[in-house]
């Protein structure tokens, strides 16, 4: 799943329990549940394989959506200010509700080739749920659309 619906989600659970204790473990258990949901996103691990590292054109579309889910969850955190406490809570949220891929990233872009790293990987890998473009996409939209009427609902 692309970063963006994973750090919405995060956001979104952390707006409705401002608890950090309990937002941050759901926030990071929500980025497995929504591996398990059907998905599309770049093959970076594929590609790498292939040719050593990610195409140009999923580097791009990687940094764009990292790009896109930074603004997003800052836009939404804050909402919550002036309690920076609270804004601080979303924040952490969406940070933790991507760390697992965020993990990944030496691997794919800075060429740390290391065993922790490659066990992660393939463990996070055996839980996705690829699925076309058209319908991953759809499904990661359905998602941002859920997580945006919790949060301002």
């Amino acid at each position: 799943m692309l970063e963006t619906p994973h750090v919405v989600v995060g956001a979104a659970i952390a707006t409705q329990i401002p608890n950090p204790l309990i937002a941050l473990p759901l926030a990071l258990a929500s980025h497995f549940v929504l591996d398990k949901l059907p998905h599309w996103n770049p093959h970076l691990y594929s590609e790498t394989d292939k040719y050593g590292k990610p195409s140009l054109n999923s580097t791009i579309l990687t940094f764009i959506d990292l790009g896109f889910s930074l603004t997003l969850g800052t836009l939404i955190a804050s909402r919550a200010l002036p309690d920076f406490g609270y804004f601080a809570t979303i924040m952490a949220a969406c940070l933790v509700s991507a760390l697992p891929d965020i993990v990944e990233a030496p691997y794919f872009f800075m060429g740390v080739r290391n065993k922790y790293l490659k066990r992660w990987i393939n463990i996070q890998r055996s839980m996705q749920f690829d699925n076309g473009i058209v319908w991953g996409i759809i499904t990661q939209i359905l998602v941002l659309g859920a997580s945006f009427w919790w949060i301002l609902g």
